[in-house]
């Protein structure tokens, strides 16, 4: 096994040889815009990862990351429409820069694409990639459709939260580990096992994110603090304090998250105080801790190099302890 830093330059290098550079350019210009934007590339290095932990050469899975970098950044251009997001990684969104239709098409034929990558592995791998891969596309849109149906609901339960992030967010990086696994041939259930570890620690990363936004340094966080508050998120702060707070706090949580105030500086102090007082700041830690020792357990009976799974085991520890 290699170093992180290893794999995730040899995964950038794979994505700078890529041709984007093709006519009509208002069509793939946009492509070649997103894909450059930066970000951790975690799911492609996880996909590197899981080929060499279980003994192939992480450059035979270089297509099968690529592939989930693409669809995984096809879903980041939509979704911006979507919430009408300005900003993508500090700089202008496809559709302010260019305009909505030229998102949705440029989005549509990267979803394409993601697929065309995949295209040269041999059939039997790529049954097994094309399956898991159409699972999780599925998945995410109903994820998202899950997010946006919560908008709108005062009834949304912890379970139905967890659903939503799991397959929004989880499922994607479970799938990147499993198709590693795929192109190296690892056993089904030794795929399946990778896969929880994946998806597991993706809901203990989401939750992690919830506790940030409302408690994360301004300094380090890295995008606005308490955006989830001001925007009346439903995260699992917010499910689990109107669980735990007195009946009094209850009904002020749930005033405090039908409202718009110009200035919300007052709404954030009172909606983090009631996280406090109802501890449902603990609670949340405590499910970050929870998930992410499910993860560990599913990869502790992973049949592999030990080195191998002492660097997803760090790279796990390094996204729960990370402060943006």
């Amino acid at each position: 096994m290699q170093t992180l830093e290893y794999y995730q330059k040899e995964f950038i290098s794979f994505l700078e040889e890529q041709e984007y550079i093709k006519e009509p350019r208002n069509l793939y210009d946009p492509v070649s815009y997103i894909l450059n934007l930066g970000g951790k590339r975690l799911r492609p290095v996880l996909t590197l990862i899981a080929a060499e932990l279980f003994g192939s050469d992480s450059k035979k899975a270089l297509p099968a990351a690529m592939a989930v970098e693409v669809f995984h950044n096809f879903s980041l251009l939509h979704d911006d429409i979507m919430d009408d997001a300005p900003l993508r990684r500090g700089k202008p969104t496809v559709h302010e820069k260019w305009d909505v239709n030229t998102g949705i098409l440029s989005g549509d034929v990267m979803l394409i694409n993601s697929y065309e990558h995949l295209e040269g592995y041999n059939p039997d791998i790529l049954k097994k990639l094309f399956l898991l891969f159409n699972r999780t596309a599925v998945e995410v849109c109903e994820g998202q459709q899950y997010d946006v149906d919560f908008e709108t609901r005062n009834d949304v339960s912890i379970e139905e939260y967890l659903k939503m992030i799991e397959y929004k967010t989880s499922v994607l990086i479970g799938a990147a580990l499993k198709m590693g696994a795929i192109v190296a041939g690892a056993p089904e259930d030794q795929q399946d096992l990778i896969y929880d570890f994946g998806r597991n620690l993706g809901i203990a990363f989401q939750l992690q994110d919830d506790y940030l936004d409302a408690f994360g340094d301004p300094e380090v966080f890295g995008k606005q603090v308490a955006g989830d508050i001001i925007e009346n998120k439903k995260t699992y702060l917010y499910l689990k304090a109107l669980e735990l707070a007195n009946a009094e706090d209850k009904d002020a949580l749930q005033q405090l998250f039908e409202s718009h105030p110009e200035n919300p500086d007052e709404k954030v102090k009172k909606a983090k105080h009631i996280f406090s007082t109802s501890s449902s700041d603990k609670a949340t830690q405590e499910a970050i801790k929870q998930f992410t020792e499910k993860a560990f357990e599913s990869l502790n009976k992973v049949e592999a190099p030990a080195a191998g799974k002492q660097l997803l085991k760090a790279m796990g520890r390094n996204l729960m302890e990370r402060t943006n």
